[in-house]
C-alpha cells in the first residue's frame, strides 16, 4: 500500500466509519454507491484531498465515478499529481 492510499484509507476510516475493521475497507467497496458516503461526505473527501495532496478538483470529479473505490481515488489524486 503506497502512502497515498494509507493516507485516504485511514481518512475515510476515521471520518466516515470509526470503529469498523480496518480489513473492511478493501478495495472493492463501494463507497458512494454502496451508501458510505452520501453528496455531503463526498464534498468533505474532496475537500481532504483537496487540501493533503495539493491538489484541485474539478466539479465533475466529485462523484461516484471518481470517488467511488479507493483504487478509483488513489488514481485521480497521482492523475492530478502528475498534471
Amino acid at each position: 500500500m503506497n502512502e497515498i492510499e494509507q493516507k485516504i484509507k485511514d481518512y475515510i476510516l476515521n471520518e466516515f466509519l470509526p470503529g469498523e475493521d480496518p480489513a473492511l475497507l478493501t478495495d472493492s467497496v463501494q463507497l458512494v454507491r454502496g451508501g458510505i458516503l452520501d453528496s455531503i461526505a463526498t464534498l468533505k473527501l474532496a475537500g481532504f484531498l483537496e487540501e493533503e495532496f495539493h491538489i484541485k478538483l474539478e466539479a465533475h470529479e466529485m462523484s461516484a465515478d471518481h470517488l467511488n473505490t479507493i483504487p478509483q481515488i488513489v488514481a485521480l489524486v497521482e492523475s492530478k499529481q502528475k498534471a
